[in-house]
């Protein structure tokens, strides 16, 4: 199993840690600022080509090729401190290692690295995502509490946020894990408060997922359930 990503990411915390006690250091003069500059535009270009050749490898199945070049977009955006776009890639770093079912991998990058970059940047967007994210790890993981939990929070910061798509996408996640917990009849309330919000919006896309989840239902069952 590729662990690359792993050091590349960690570094980057070293790095970004030396950064931050620099200004204890005596001043060296005005060029010591360009260089600084210089580097840092060197860094995030540098992040900008790894992350577009990671996303060329993902494209083409070359996923532990991807895992590494995310790694390396990861730790050149942080030296450079574009925090955002290093959020961005540990996204996609965790999202490969979800890929090859590395759920681990996958779940540490969001717990360890993501979350906390985020809470610091203040981004509910992008803690959003993480929890998207960590439902969707859990559920292959079949770590279904925290699966369901991750789900929830999602769903609560999307209806903050005024963010309809991911308030549906957390319904929907929620009720796959009602499914995978056999909790039939509540999964097909969920299931239809999600086609009815996706309906008054006019969000076609989700209509394949929930037909999907409705599918993994057994129907006589449910029914014969729901009349006790």
């Amino acid at each position: 199993m590729n662990k690359s990503w792993l050091t590349i990411v960690f570094l980057g915390f070293a790095t970004q840690a030396m950064t931050q006690t620099s200004h204890f250091l005596p001043q060296q003069g005005p060029s010591d600022a360009s260089i600084n500059i210089a580097v840092s535009s060197d860094d995030e270009n540098n992040g900008n080509s790894y992350f577009e050749e990671a996303e060329k490898n993902e494209r083409k199945g070359e996923l532990n090729e991807a895992i590494t070049l995310f790694g390396k977009a990861a730790f050149e955006y942080n030296s450079s401190r574009q925090l955002n776009r290093y959020g961005s890639a540990l996204l996609r770093l965790s999202n490969v290692h979800y890929l090859l079912a590395n759920y681990t991998e996958a779940e540490q990058v969001i717990l360890n690295v993501a979350l906390k970059n985020y809470s610091k940047l203040g981004s509910k967007s992008g803690l959003l995502d993480s929890y998207s994210q960590l439902g969707k790890i859990y559920l292959a993981d079949t770590k279904y509490t925290q699966s369901l939990w991750f789900y929830t929070q999602q769903g609560i910061l999307a209806k903050q946020l005024g963010n309809s798509h991911a308030y549906i996408e957390s319904v929907i996640g929620i009720a796959n894990v009602k499914i995978k917990k056999k909790d039939y009849i509540l999964a097909s309330r969920d299931l239809t408060r999600a086609e009815l919000l996706a309906s008054a919006s006019n969000f076609n896309q989700y209509k394949l997922q929930i037909r999907e989840a409705r599918a993994l239902i057994p129907i006589k069952k449910a029914l014969k359930k729901e009349s006790k």
